[in-house]
């Protein structure tokens, strides 16, 4: 391996270093357990390789899904970090974080969807959600993916205000959210995901070693 070589896998070890530093970031500003977003990216591949999606597209969902709050960033720590439900103005301000998550990743143009995710994963397939109220395959497919995969998290998840979930009434929640919250195709693949996770083990551990392999494998 010459020089060029060397420096090449060094900066692209690099630039994932610093997404994932930017992930903590916003996780450490946020209301759910440390590693939200690395397991909402995680989540996001997964159900991407099962639509058959080329390992190059499922590696770039999880960039999406790694960087999807990092909008919290611009939201005062006394919102993000609130135990008890936030006052109108204050979920007013929180509904920002999308756009101010755009707006930081937008020039990021070695990357150009990151800010497809970090937009549009609050978006509701019935066009009930925000910031733009976009409806069906309107919103972008990645935010789709990104969206259930972010929901099964904040469900599965211990969080400031609550504990976690039991498996049966997270997976009656995304039922329920087909077609009106969640894409009813892709809330599908997520149901076959809990019903795979037997032992409900799938929110427990973070295999970055799986992110290596693909890293890797994408040369």
């Amino acid at each position: 391996m010459d020089d060029f070589e060397v420096k090449y896998h060094q900066q692209k070890r690099l630039i994932d270093q610093l997404m994932h530093a930017l992930a903590r970031v916003a996780d450490e500003n946020g209301r759910y357990t440390k590693e939200h977003s690395e397991r909402v990216a995680l989540y996001s591949m997964e159900i991407a390789r099962r639509m058959g999606k080329s390992r190059r597209e499922q590696y770039e969902i999880y960039q999406m899904g790694l960087l999807h709050d990092i909008g919290k960033i611009g939201i005062p720590d006394y919102i993000t970090a609130k135990a008890e439900g936030l006052k109108d103005n204050e979920y007013n301000l929180m509904k920002k974080h999308p756009m101010i998550g755009a707006k930081i990743l937008q020039d990021i143009t070695e990357i150009p969807g990151l800010a497809v995710g970090a937009r549009w994963h609050h978006e509701r397939f019935d066009g009930s959600g925000y910031p733009d109220g976009l409806v069906g395959i309107a919103i972008p497919e990645e935010a789709r993916i990104i969206g259930v995969a972010d929901a099964y998290d904040a469900m599965s998840s211990e969080r400031i205000y609550s504990g976690v979930m039991k498996q049966k009434k997270v997976r009656e929640e995304i039922e329920r959210g087909k077609g009106t919250q969640f894409d009813p195709e892709i809330a599908d693949i997520l149901l076959q995901m809990i019903d795979d996770d037997k032992n409900y083990v799938m929110n427990s551990e973070v295999p970055t070693y799986i992110i290596e392999e693909y890293f890797t494998r994408l040369e």
